[in-house]
């Protein structure tokens, strides 16, 4: 069983270690942050950053934990404003394709409509994550259309109707075998 908490102080120790040890694995698919963030200066100066933002309403911020405590990916809403917020979630290679982001996302939609008042969400990815896109898919994402992610092709997608969950259940995260 997967748990998702909200980021806290005490959490940054082990994001900047999760954040370290999937570097070259998220810049796959994503932008890398640059050699400042991965600094312990930086990144502390970073962390204290979203915890600001997330006391002040604007954003929230998830870290995903497994069943023994281990943080294996992270969860986030950004710009909360009228009822609406943008996604966005990575999960390091360890747990890749066991059906963790699935379940975190179910997870952050939940708590999206009961706990934060939401009641739609975006998301953007770029063409080449076929995973991501399947995350969005199996939890009631629709495609919008096509946008650009980091000078990627990449396509929007918008939930709404958050308090009524996804068409179908999402499927537990699987073990690797």
């Amino acid at each position: 069983m997967l748990t998702l908490e909200p980021l806290r102080l005490d959490h940054a120790d082990a994001v900047l270690a999760f954040e370290r040890e999937n570097r070259a694995y998220f810049a796959r698919t994503v932008t890398d942050r640059g050699d400042a963030y991965f600094t312990a200066e930086g990144f502390a100066e970073r962390h204290r950053g979203l915890l600001a933002e997330q006391r002040a309403g604007v954003c929230r911020f998830h870290v995903v934990l497994d069943d023994e405590g281990n943080l294996v990916g992270r969860v986030n809403l950004f710009d909360l404003t009228d009822g609406c917020a943008e996604l966005g979630y990575r999960v390091g290679e360890r747990a890749a394709g066991r059906g963790v982001a699935t379940a975190a996302v179910a997870q952050v939609c939940r708590l999206a409509a009961t706990d934060y008042g939401l009641t739609s969400l975006t998301a953007v990815t770029t063409l080449d994550n076929r995973a991501s896109m399947t995350v969005l898919a199996r939890n009631g994402f629709t495609c919008t259309g096509d946008t650009t992610v980091a000078g990627r092709p990449g396509r929007r997608y918008l939930r709404r109707n958050l308090a009524f969950g996804p068409p179908a259940p999402p499927a537990e995260p699987r073990q690797r075998g």
